[in-house]
């Protein structure tokens, strides 16, 4: 029983086990928004896979959480022996798999110019994230398909949504996959599964500091802080878990080819009207 899980430990209040019963695997679950989603998943009943190349950070997440509903697996997304094992052995130890988290994602170097474009960093991100995507839906598929349902999602990022502000590397990987689940979405919508993203703004984990134009973290704050239009909130790894929970849970269960971005409404609107008018009339005088 989910109520086994000390909630006070893990920080989550509710009593409702919305993935009880469920099994998931979460690549990329050693830290950020991966390990944040595996509690969350672990304290609503569900078994969770952590995949990651993280050996430490992997295993110290699912020793926190607990045998019971938590098991680390070692596996590089880039290759495809690993995602094939890990799912394997996911349906050796549980009988099924429900919920794929196509979660790994590598920002590279960030390139602030085509003219700075690199092959091995190309290579280094599209392989992680989309390569990746499609080996974890591919072998999520396998054992889907004949069971007639599940939820594969995936962590894309709002830069799908709002664009000039990540490398173009990192904001073309994640474009595919928005594309690859709208695809899937088609494909597998006969088998009764359902593909749907996750595409929140920055958040300043390790991955989030590497894609902000400097690393000095109170100023990364600062940024992220003033960037969307909601005020007085900010994005946090626990944020982008509650998405996933409710893709990954039967109150979504009409919910595909979505890509849902959590961005505070960044996205929705264009500055560039208000910027060109204060610079050429100073301070905005004269707006609407």
């Amino acid at each position: 029983m989910a109520a086994s899980l000390k909630s006070d430990k893990l920080g989550y209040l509710s009593f409702i086990f919305r993935l009880e019963g469920k099994v998931a695997i979460i690549t990329g679950a050693a830290n950020g928004i991966g390990a944040t989603t595996a509690r969350l998943f672990a304290h609503h009943g569900c078994k969770v896979i952590i995949a990651d190349i993280d050996d430490k950070n992997g295993n110290s997440v699912a020793q926190e959480i607990g045998p019971e509903y938590a098991l680390f697996i070692h596996c590089d997304v880039r290759i495809e022996s690993h995602v094939q094992n890990a799912v394997d052995t996911t349906v050796s130890r549980y009988g099924k798999l429900d919920i794929m988290f196509s979660n790994a994602g590598n920002a590279g170097r960030r390139d602030t110019s085509i003219l700075e474009a690199n092959l091995e960093n190309i290579n280094l991100v599209f392989d992680t994230n989309v390569v990746g995507s499609f080996f974890c839906a591919k072998h999520a598929a396998r054992v889907m398909i004949p069971a007639r349902k599940g939820s594969i999602i995936f962590s894309a990022s709002a830069s799908t949504a709002a664009f000039g502000i990540t490398s173009h590397t990192y904001t073309a990987s994640k474009c595919a996959i928005v594309g690859l689940c709208k695809s899937l979405c088609v494909e597998m919508g006969k088998y009764g599964i359902r593909s749907n993203c996750v595409s929140a703004a920055i958040i300043l984990t390790k991955l989030g500091m590497s894609i902000m134009p400097t690393q000095d973290r109170k100023l990364a704050e600062e940024i992220v802080a003033e960037a969307p239009n909601l005020k007085g909130v900010s994005l946090t790894t626990e944020d982008v878990a509650e998405a996933a929970l409710y893709l990954a849970g039967d109150e979504s269960k009409y919910v595909s080819g979505v890509n849902l971005i959590i961005d505070g409404g960044y996205s929705t609107t264009n500055i560039g009207f208000q910027v060109a008018v204060e610079k050429v009339l100073g301070g905005g005088e004269g707006t609407t």
